[in-house]
């Protein structure tokens, strides 16, 4: 059950989340898709050292530090539901590479940016996505487990 604290925080969170995708995209005009902006990040630094891999950088660390303080605050505490192994991890992690490669952009680039835009491309993406997860979760719990 959520508590006050619980939908406090991930309003506060959704805001922010809100206000740095809409500064970036309105001080530099880029969408602020993460996989996106990690991929775009890696090319950069292999041209060498640039202003795009600079902000890209900057951006994805903030991501990173922010995250950091808030867990040292005793925000975003969270126990861990299953123990995976780190081949499970890996292969969960190179499948959701590839689905955002294959859906040109992720979570936060279609469902954030693009649905705040209005974007039907990212409105179709979303619904895809996460009923592909909702369906994924089912299926594990249910018929795997089972």
């Amino acid at each position: 059950m959520l508590t006050v604290s619980a939908v406090t925080q991930a309003l506060a969170g959704g805001v922010l989340i809100g206000l740095s995708a809409t500064l970036l995209l309105g001080a530099t005009g880029r969408i602020a898709g993460i996989s996106n902006m990690a991929h775009g990040l890696l090319a950069s630094l292999r041209a060498g050292l640039s202003a795009e891999a600079a902000w890209r950088a900057v951006f994805l660390l903030g991501m990173v530090l922010g995250a950091t303080v808030c867990f040292h605050l005793g925000y975003g505490v969270f126990s861990v539901r299953a123990a995976l192994s780190p081949w499970v991890l890996i292969v969960g992690g190179a499948l959701v590479g590839f689905g955002t490669s294959l859906g040109n952009g992720c979570t936060s680039g279609h469902g954030v940016c693009g649905l705040g835009r209005r974007s039907w491309r990212s409105l179709v993406a979303t619904l895809t996505f996460m009923t592909t997860g909702g369906v994924t979760v089912w299926v594990v719990r249910h018929l795997i487990a089972a």
